[in-house]
């Protein structure tokens, strides 16, 4: 068995080479446990020698550069679906809510037909126009600085508005959920708006599938405590979910067979 020391050199050695490892290549190769490089992927990022991924390390954040929305909306799009269909579930009559961006939440808008009065605040362009002719929704778009990537709006004419309201239920996309560092997305600018929309909903349910867990972001939202539930795909760990539930956060799975 290599020491620590020996092991953190290898793996520098090897991302430096190919930009990227992962734990359970490293596990094999080092006849380590991969508790024991995922602890050492931890201590190097600590160092700022490596980003930590889901499943490995990166030389270089793989999180600041972004992807259009109609590559995104490809990416996992049957788990999406089902944790659309689950978060719809939970609106309930005559409710007021926030929705936030992402193809989640896009998702999400598409499985919303309310038999009652429901009124949608969003910042997404798309899930606007996707509930515009919905019967029994109102929609409040919020304005500001166009984001291309998300389709949504961010700054502060976004923020005011929000100030001003109060809702039920927010329900949030992110691009990473880290134990530590808690929620976080690809923008400082966004990352801004979702704490605004925090701060005006009773309750954060966030809409992920299980890829974004373990992940980090560049700016961060807010802390795990700060969100009551995550509704996520089966590719999550169990002893995640445990880790979450012991913060009093609730999570619901949806199996995709």
């Amino acid at each position: 068995m290599k020491s620590i020391t020996e092991r953190h050199r290898y793996i520098l050695e090897k991302i430096n080479a190919v930009g990227f490892v992962n734990v359970p290549d490293l596990s094999s190769e080092m006849k380590v446990s991969q508790v024991t490089i995922r602890k050492d992927l931890q201590l190097l990022e600590d160092k700022k020698l490596l980003f930590r991924t889901h499943g490995g390390g990166s030389k270089i954040n793989p999180y600041i550069s972004e992807k259009p929305v109609s590559e995104k909306e490809q990416l996992h799009s049957d788990e999406k679906q089902l944790i659309a269909k689950s978060a719809a579930a939970m609106i309930g009559q005559n409710d007021a809510i926030i929705i936030a961006s992402g193809t989640t939440m896009l998702a999400l808008a598409r499985a919303i037909r309310p038999e009652h009065h429901l009124t949608v605040i969003t910042s997404a362009l798309n899930v606007a126009i996707e509930l515009s002719d919905r019967p029994n929704v109102d929609v409040l778009q919020l304005g500001g600085q166009l984001r291309p990537s998300s389709s949504s709006v961010m700054g502060p004419y976004a923020e005011q508005i929000l100030k001003d309201v109060s809702c039920s239920m927010l329900f949030l996309g992110v691009d990473g959920i880290d134990l530590e560092m808690g929620l976080t997305t690809t923008s400082l600018m966004e990352a801004r708006l979702n704490q605004h929309m925090i701060n005006a909903a009773q309750i954060t349910v966030v809409l992920t599938d299980s890829s974004k867990i373990g992940r980090r972001g560049l700016g961060k939202i807010c802390g795990l405590d700060q969100i009551q539930h995550i509704i996520t795909d089966n590719g999550i760990a169990p002893s995640t979910i445990k880790q979450l539930e012991d913060r009093g956060i609730t999570v619901t799975v949806v199996k995709n067979s």
